[in-house]
């Protein structure tokens, strides 16, 4: 395997594993737990794409001919934010769903739902 290539194996591993817990898990917050896993294989794409070899930060200073572009660091930060005030407004929504439903399984959410109609 070449070296260079060795953050997109990481982020294609994250990725699928993050996409395996949405998938096969019937519990909430394992699932939020797999989305997470998820963002954090993309941000980590972004990130690695945004740096450049042998580049600095865009000062502009004697001796320096190559600078990164911050723009994907930036947005990458915002992700994050946006993120993590995501899970938290999921993470209330599976609290609510446990006090009207007294789990936080999936499946025996819908049957509950199925039972009601």
């Amino acid at each position: 395997m070449d070296p260079g290539l060795y953050n997109y194996w990481v982020v294609i591993v994250l990725m699928m594993s993050g996409l395996y817990v949405v998938i096969a898990r019937s519990n909430l917050v394992k699932k939020l737990i797999g989305l997470n896993v998820f963002q954090v294989s993309v941000i980590m794409f972004y990130i690695s794409m945004g740096k450049v070899d042998g580049g600095t930060a865009p000062i502009l200073e004697d001796g320096f001919e190559i600078y990164s572009n911050p723009v994907p660091h930036v947005l990458m930060l915002t992700a994050i934010v946006v993120g993590v005030a995501t899970l938290a407004l999921a993470l209330a929504l599976v609290v609510r769903l446990y006090g009207a439903y007294g789990t936080i399984e999936e499946d025996e959410i819908a049957e509950m739902d199925d039972q009601d109609t």
